[in-house]
């Protein structure tokens, strides 16, 4: 189950946000057997400072047979920026892509979006399940932006934006809620892998990992309020971490 114990940091946050966190979790629910992900005690819930203002960090963890960990992250900057941050974490035994989505901002406005499967074992390319289902979800977004140069990560698939209104954000919305439920019902599908093949996804997601650890605006932030070492901890801790061989 859920948690539901506490307030969640996304009733402070921009509407979008809570949004997609509601949409996010009550997908896993429908989906996924979830059990709890046990992070170190201090990482679920963190305060500091930032350029005068206060920084809160909220994380919220599961896991389920074929994913190691599902993370979901609400950060909050005083009034000027929000921030939600996803990854599912297939197990090694599991072919599966990595789904990924972020949120950024800040003011009333959201000024990047961003969702995405990304292919995995051992091929550049997506199942075809998800191309039959993907190919034909429309495009109707007006302000795409530019991947950035780490991003050969992702697929043809990720859509990457400023969404410019609220329609586009509630199209945005939908887009994630579908490469959700595609991903979630393949997933649940597949049985267990080769060892050899457990290998080669191994190696993908050390790459897919160490890829998505070189991005410097979510560095510096973390830097500028917790110092160098606390940054590359978290990073390597919570937000992308992988199992070694």
């Amino acid at each position: 189950m859920l948690e539901a114990s506490t307030p969640s940091l996304r009733e402070q946050q921009h509407s979008l946000i809570r949004q997609l966190a509601n949409r996010i979790e009550a997908i896993w629910e429908q989906y996924l057997d979830l059990e709890p992900y046990h992070l170190p005690a201090e990482l679920g819930y963190v305060e500091g400072r930032l350029e005068g203002e206060k920084l809160i960090i909220e994380n919220r963890c599961y896991q389920t047979p074929q994913f190691r960990k599902l993370h979901l992250e609400l950060a909050k900057v005083g009034q000027s920026l929000d921030i939600l941050h996803c990854v599912m974490f297939p197990r090694v035994d599991y072919a599966l892509p990595m789904f990924g989505t972020d949120l950024v901002g800040g003011r009333g406005k959201i000024s990047a979006a961003i969702v995405d499967l990304s292919p995995i074992h051992p091929k550049p390319h997506l199942p075809t399940d998800y191309h039959q289902a993907l190919s034909s979800l429309p495009n109707t977004f007006s302000q795409p932006r530019d991947i950035p140069d780490w991003g050969d990560i992702f697929s043809e698939f990720c859509l990457f934006i400023r969404p410019m209104d609220e329609t586009e954000e509630a199209a945005f919305l939908n887009r994630v809620d579908a490469y959700l439920r595609v991903h979630c019902q393949y997933a649940t599908a597949q049985n267990p892998v080769s060892p050899a093949e457990q290998t080669q996804i191994q190696t993908a997601q050390k790459y897919y990992c160490t890829q998505q650890q070189q991005n410097d605006k979510t560095r510096r932030v973390l830097e500028k309020a917790f110092g160098k070492e606390w940054a590359d901890y978290y990073m390597t801790t919570v937000l992308f971490d992988f199992e070694e061989s």
